[in-house]
């Protein structure tokens, strides 16, 4: 949502953090690259102003924040949190050409007894599935939600897929359906050892 061509402008970085742009910038040609990895947290988080259509109200987006650590590692400025938007993070798998999905702070989530995806947007009374180009649209934007019990267990320990809660593993596999994208690698919290690699 950051991209200078594809992002929420004026509410964008200067550059083209795509993969794209890591091709122009490294100067390596398009046709060396054969994956691409799109890394996503399992809930949204945004920096700054901009459209934000799934972003918890203040009190839960307070605790979310707490619970994810979600203060800018240089500046400790604090992030906005929301529910995982599929929507934004399908435009960004079809921009991208992106062959994986990398799931980072699942267990963030842990403790949550329910847990919402954005499958959809509302505008003027129509769904939308795609992300409008339009700034003046993407400020009026309602996110159709579905909703998924959580898990309320720590997810911490499992070093596997199948090592994790069964309606963790529903969500993820929602999250790959909706996103068109499989998912490659799941972690469940800060350590190195708690990365779960799919095969």
């Amino acid at each position: 949502m950051l991209d200078i061509d594809f992002g929420t402008y004026p509410y964008v970085t200067s550059s083209n953090p795509t993969a794209g742009g890591a091709c122009t910038g490294l100067g390596v040609g398009p046709t060396r690259i054969d994956r691409v990895l799109g890394v996503v947290k399992a809930y949204t988080t945004r920096v700054g102003m901009g459209p934000m259509p799934t972003e918890f109200d203040t009190e839960f987006g307070d605790q979310m924040r707490q619970l994810g650590g979600e203060y800018g590692a240089t500046t400790g400025r604090p992030r906005r949190c929301g529910w995982f938007d599929a929507v934004v993070v399908r435009m960004a798998a079809m921009i991208n050409g992106l062959t994986h999905l990398a799931i980072t702070k699942l267990d963030v989530l842990d403790t949550l007894p329910e847990i919402k995806i954005c499958t959809a947007y509302r505008y003027q009374g129509r769904v939308m599935e795609h992300y409008p180009a339009e700034l003046w649209i993407q400020e009026q934007l309602e996110p159709v939600y579905e909703s998924h019990p959580g898990w309320l267990c720590s997810t911490q320990e499992a070093h596997s897929f199948d090592e994790l809660p069964e309606n963790a593993r529903s969500y993820l596999r929602r999250i790959s359906e909706l996103t068109r994208t499989p998912i490659s690698l799941i972690s469940v919290g800060s350590k190195r050892s708690q990365t779960i690699f799919m095969e």
